[in-house]
């Protein structure tokens, strides 16, 4: 072979190898520049020596899912100003000390994520009626009886909420890609653990399938409005009746390990922190 043609391909062939070296793989995650997490407290929580002090009563942790994403994308700024007890009324209102949830969002935000809705429709109020009327009847459906349709009304009024939350953020950030999150499974589908965990035999099902249509209207609702939904509650076998406590992603009324009773631990933020950006990368 010539010597200039030798040296043609050397130089193509360089060329090529360093744009296969550069260039990023097709499905790698973008670079974001400022990311915000909003959300309640499924969004804030994580191991309780982990909470931060500038946030009073939001049980904000260092190791919650936005923490999670925000190591895995590493994004020039990160925001978090989730707080537990948040409703979606929250994102433009304060909560007692803490500013309205929507003031962190800016024009040059280019990643916000969003857990909301359980408060709306009262979880911790479900939660607590379950577990007293269980002792009534522990192997019927009180909890179903006492509701009798109320909880799937409540979350036919949250779906313009949610809507509403995602518009507002849009509004605020044009520019950014915004992930609403849903909650991560409480109960197993169909067999409780009473008087571990105190729910009724029929009422077991009855919750897993109010929080079944919670996250499928808030998922239907975020789409539609232009956002990407997240699905933590798909999947089984991390409830809060798990025997084996590293097998929970969900904690119980009396927690096995430090973290909040009936939310998620830390391994069930890392899941939901791996979703997300998993999605993002997608």
């Amino acid at each position: 072979m010539p010597r200039f043609r030798a040296l043609a391909v050397t130089t193509v062939l360089s060329g090529v190898l360093a744009a296969a070296l550069i260039a990023p793989p097709a499905n790698a995650a973008q670079d974001y520049q400022r990311y915000v997490a909003l959300g309640d407290s499924f969004a804030s929580v994580g191991t309780l020596t982990k909470f931060r002090e500038d946030a009073p009563g939001c049980a904000r942790a260092t190791d919650n899912y936005p923490s999670v994403i925000a190591a895995k994308l590493a994004p020039t700024e990160f925001v978090d100003i989730s707080c537990g007890g948040a409703q979606t009324r929250e994102m433009t209102a304060p909560q007692g000390q803490n500013p309205p949830q929507f003031s962190a969002l800016t024009a040059d935000t280019d990643l916000v994520t969003v857990s909301i809705g359980g408060n709306d429709i009262g979880f911790g109020e479900i939660i607590t009626t379950c577990a007293k009327l269980s002792f009534t009847n522990p192997l019927g459906a009180p909890c179903k009886a006492h509701y009798a349709g109320v909880l799937e009304e409540r979350i036919a009024q949250l779906a313009p909420k949610i809507t509403a939350v995602v518009d507002g953020i849009a509004q605020r950030s044009p520019n950014a890609t915004i992930v609403v999150v849903g909650y991560l499974r409480i109960l197993p589908p169909t067999t409780g653990c009473w008087p571990v965990v105190p729910f009724a035999v029929g009422d077991v099902p009855y919750f897993d399938g109010i929080e079944r249509v919670l996250n499928e209207t808030i998922g239907a609702s975020a789409e539609a409005a232009g956002a990407v939904f997240v699905n933590p509650g798909l999947t089984t076998g991390h409830d809060v009746c798990q025997l084996l406590p590293w097998n929970k992603w969900v904690e119980g009324l009396l927690p096995t390990s430090l973290s909040v009773p009936v939310h998620p631990n830390a391994a069930g933020q890392r899941h939901v922190g791996g979703l997300v950006a998993a999605a993002l990368s997608d």
